[in-house]
C-alpha cells in the first residue's frame, strides 16, 4: 500500500475507460486520486463506427448503463462498455471535467497527448494562487480496455516510484527517463503551477 501523501489525478478525454481504469487501480492501492476527461461531452461507441452516443457530463454512470441497457443490450455487452460503466458506478457516481476541478494535484497523468495539451492550457490559464507546482506527464494509451489496464499498471508503477523518492522534484526526470527505458513508452512533461 502507498502512503496517501501524494495527490494525482489522472485524465483521458471523456473519464470512462483509461482515467477509470487507473483511478481503480491506484484507488486499490490506497492512493489519493481523481480521475477526469476534457471534452465538452462524454462519448461513447455506438452501435456502428462513427456514431457515438453521446452524453452530458451531468449524466451519471448508472444512467448511462440504464440507457444503453434499454437500447440494445446485447451490443454494449459485447462491446464491454455496460462492463467499464458498471466498474466507474462502483467507483464514484459519474464522469468530471477537468476544467471544473479546482483541487490541487501533485501529478496529473494524461492518456492522450491532445488531452495533455489541453490539461496544460488549462491550468496555464489560472490564475495562479499558491505558486504550488503541479507535475502533468502524459503517456499515449490506446482507448482499449487491455491497453487501459496495461497504461493504468504503468501509471502505479511511477506513483510507487514517486512515493519511495526523497525528492520528487529532483528525482521526477530520471525516473521517466528509467521508465522510458524499460517501458518502451515515451513521456511528456512539463511543470505547472497553482
Amino acid at each position: 500500500m502507498f502512503s496517501s501523501s501524494l495527490r494525482v489525478a489522472v485524465v483521458c478525454v471523456s473519464n470512462i475507460n483509461r482515467s477509470m481504469e487507473a483511478h481503480s487501480i491506484l484507488r486499490r492501492k490506497g492512493l489519493s486520486v481523481r480521475s477526469f476527461g476534457t471534452e465538452s461531452h462524454v462519448r461513447l461507441p455506438g452501435p456502428r463506427p462513427g456514431h457515438p452516443v453521446v452524453y452530458d457530463f451531468a449524466t451519471t454512470y448508472k444512467e448511462m448503463y440504464n440507457d444503453l441497457l434499454r437500447k440494445d443490450r446485447e451490443c454494449y455487452t459485447c462491446n464491454g462498455i455496460l462492463h467499464i460503466l458498471g466498474r466507474n458506478e462502483r467507483i464514484k457516481p459519474g464522469p468530471e471535467r477537468f476544467q471544473e476541478c479546482t483541487d490541487f494535484f501533485d501529478v496529473i497523468f494524461t492518456c492522450e497527448e491532445s488531452v495533455y495539451d489541453t490539461v496544460v492550457e488549462d491550468l496555464c490559464s489560472r490564475e495562479q494562487q499558491t505558486l504550488q507546482p503541479v507535475h502533468v506527464i502524459n503517456t499515449d494509451i490506446k482507448d482499449t480496455l487491455e491497453d487501459a489496464t496495461l497504461g493504468a499498471f504503468l501509471i502505479c508503477e511511477l506513483c510507487q516510484c514517486l512515493q519511495q523518492s526523497d525528492d520528487m522534484e529532483d528525482s521526477l526526470e530520471e525516473l521517466l527517463l528509467q521508465m522510458e527505458e524499460k517501458s518502451g513508452r515515451s513521456f511528456l512533461h512539463t511543470v505547472c503551477f497553482y
